[in-house]
């Protein structure tokens, strides 16, 4: 029971003591893959960004700060009302100039058009997705022509919450992901393992290709 009911914060984060402290180590935790997956998606001045399920708002905070141009654009989707609040706090003076963009929405539904993002990256978020296959194929149709997306994860943590069933279902592997990717119509996705000075991660790479 425990396990399910973490597995749900994690994914979900609600405004509670449990939220809370979900929050909290979210912030802690992804401090690391935070940072390289918006330095591993190359974003250029201006360019427009997604990140998925952005939940505190640690990585949108960093890739603002690559968009030097008046024309780089930063958007954020998080499924948690709570995780939406809390990112529009951290992120309220670049939310009232217009650099970003924060929608409280499903990955599977995102209010956005047709080939209009160029990078799209996100940490700990994809095995949370109910629809593997649905959640793709909605990045697939907002990504520009030759558009690049960039996850990251610790793959021995996630295994190991996965073996104490916090994680739901087989989701989690990354081999379901990545075969959910080319099902939608991305290329050249491959996984690598990263280095940041004593961390080991994982980051997948997927290009677009319309």
């Amino acid at each position: 029971m425990w396990a399910e009911k973490v597995g749900k914060q994690l994914g979900h984060p609600t405004r509670s003591a449990a939220g809370w402290l979900v929050s909290k180590f979210l912030t802690l935790s992804n401090h690391v893959l935070e940072e390289n997956a918006v330095q591993l998606c190359g974003i250029q001045p201006g360019d427009t960004v997604l990140e998925v399920g952005h939940g505190p708002g640690l990585g949108l905070q960093s890739a603002a700060k690559l968009l030097t141009e008046p024309s780089g654009r930063l958007i954020g989707v998080d499924y948690s009302e709570y995780m939406h609040q809390v990112a529009s706090e951290r992120l309220k003076e670049l939310l009232a100039r217009g650099k970003v963009t924060l929608h409280h929405c499903d990955v599977a539904a995102m209010p956005l058009v047709d080939s209009t993002v160029d990078k799209v990256f996100h940490c700990n978020c994809y095995y949370f997705w109910p629809d593997l296959k649905k959640g793709a194929s909605e990045l697939h149709r907002v990504m520009k022509p030759g558009g690049l997306m960039v996850t990251t994860l610790r793959l021995s943590n996630i295994a190991t919450l996965a073996a104490k069933r916090v994680m739901p279902g087989e989701n989690w592997r990354p081999e379901a992901y990545m075969a959910a990717l080319r099902d939608s119509g991305f290329t050249d996705v491959k996984m690598e393992d990263k280095r940041h000075k004593h961390n080991t991660f994982q980051a997948i790479y997927a290009t677009v290709s319309k």
